[in-house]
């Protein structure tokens, strides 16, 4: 089987119905003899911050001699990003291979099944089995949507990573304590859970889980945090307490204070899966070489072009305060598309103030909210604002209207960024 063969057999998958149950990936695990339980896992969930929390942890497990294995979502450009072992991606001989092997375990579950192995199933059995093969000493999961229902939670999560919940996804339901429910099912029996800042409603729902389950709990500020923080050349220079010791003098490249904090909880889940301090050289190595494309992510100079993927009003205001935080320019320039099911509101209102002009769009995905509405947003705002049919016309129009000491800003959805990243790199 060819890559394209292997992809267009898993697009065909995209029109299933999402179901919260775990029947036809219990049903594939099961098939293939559990190859999730055959390494240990951290299981990464929350709203925001999963990816570099994820990518982090990765880094520094390898730093210290460990071939990890990492599984994200979604991916920006091919489908083969969201699996990596220490820093390099499937390829895409090695995607086909593999998926030619999964291929008639997907169909036998598909015959036997009401509805066919989703798109997202099919990509998680791909992660459980690829790992086991290479294999790895430790598998990084980062949950595709919510948690208790999510085809990521069949692994034994020896350490579960809850970063900061807020509304997202509607179906995951309408309060902070529903959506809680969810990503805190990732909790295992007799494991660890590293615990980033909460809203009491989610604390409390954490708690409780973690009490019916017999796990125990590391707290942000509590167990571990960032204890002290300065801006460097390319982007910021950290210290962290540990659940074992602390660690100074750790350069990271990225941006943003919600960035060094998921750096403090990637470090406290090593920690704890490896019951012991870190070594403080491999630390800094693992994070000296961290990346996490597509979160304030610097693609050009003169004018300054910024990629963020914020999809909800928590992603938002952290980008604005990490924008004025990091960066200044002249005049900014901001791009925006967004899902049709997110808060448009919400994230308007704090990117608003940082935009001289704003340029609404509609991104590729089928989900993409309509510019027109975003452009009416702004202009009760009182934001100037242009209207583009797709991302890859925005950013033309920005950059065409950007002097050298101004910023453009692409946000709204990971999917705009993928836009942004084809046309620009």
């Amino acid at each position: 089987m060819r890559f394209p063969e292997a992809l267009a057999e898993l697009e065909g998958r995209k029109e299933s119905r999402m179901v919260p149950d775990l029947a036809r990936i219990l049903k594939l695990a099961t098939l293939l003899d559990d190859p999730q339980l055959s390494y240990p896992t951290i299981h990464i969930t929350g709203t925001n911050g999963k990816t570099t929390t994820a990518r982090a942890v990765t880094e520094l497990a390898c730093a210290h001699g460990i071939t990890a294995g990492l599984y994200t979502s979604p991916h920006l450009e091919s489908v083969t990003e969201r699996f990596s072992v220490c820093g390099v991606d499937m390829t895409l001989e090695e995607f086909a291979a593999e998926y030619e092997h999964l291929l008639p375990f997907l169909l036998l579950v598909d015959s036997q099944s009401e509805e066919q192995v989703t798109y997202f199933e099919a990509l998680t059995a791909l992660a459980y089995l690829w790992f086991a093969d290479r294999p790895v000493g430790l598998g990084v999961y980062e949950v595709g949507m919510g948690g208790t229902w999510d085809a990521t939670n069949l692994v034994a999560g020896d350490v579960g990573v809850i970063c900061p919940i807020a509304l997202d996804h509607p179906e995951l339901g309408s309060t902070i304590a529903e959506v809680a429910t969810e990503k805190a099912g990732i909790i295992k029996e007799g494991k660890v859970a590293i615990v980033r800042e909460q809203l009491a409603s989610a604390s409390a729902v954490i708690e409780e889980r973690a009490t019916a389950v017999g796990a125990e709990l590391k707290h942000e500020f509590e167990d571990f945090e960032v204890d002290r923080r300065l801006l460097a050349v390319g982007g910021q220079s950290l210290g962290v307490r540990g659940l074992y010791t602390s660690y100074d003098d750790l350069f990271v490249p990225l941006f943003g204070e919600h960035a060094a904090r998921n750096v403090a909880a990637a470090i406290a889940a090593l920690e704890a899966l490896l019951g012991q301090a870190l070594s403080i050289g491999a630390v800094r190595e693992g994070l000296a070489g961290l990346t996490s494309p597509g979160r304030l992510e610097v693609l050009r100079r003169q004018p300054l072009v910024i990629l963020d993927g914020a999809h909800n009003p928590a992603g938002a205001e952290a980008l604005a305060v990490a924008m004025r935080e990091f960066f200044t320019w002249d005049r900014l320039h901001l791009v925006l598309a967004v899902s049709a099911n997110k808060d448009l509101d919400g994230m308007i209102r704090p990117l608003a103030p940082l935009a001289d002009v704003a340029y609404a769009a509609r991104n590729g995905s089928d989900r993409s909210g309509e510019a027109e509405v975003i452009a009416e947003r702004f202009g009760a705002e009182d934001t100037p604002v242009e209207l583009f049919d797709s991302v890859t016309e925005a950013l033309a129009g920005a950059t065409a209207a950007a002097e050298p000491g101004d910023c453009v800003l692409v946000t709204g959805s990971l999917y705009t960024v993928a836009d942004a990243r084809r046309a620009l790199v």
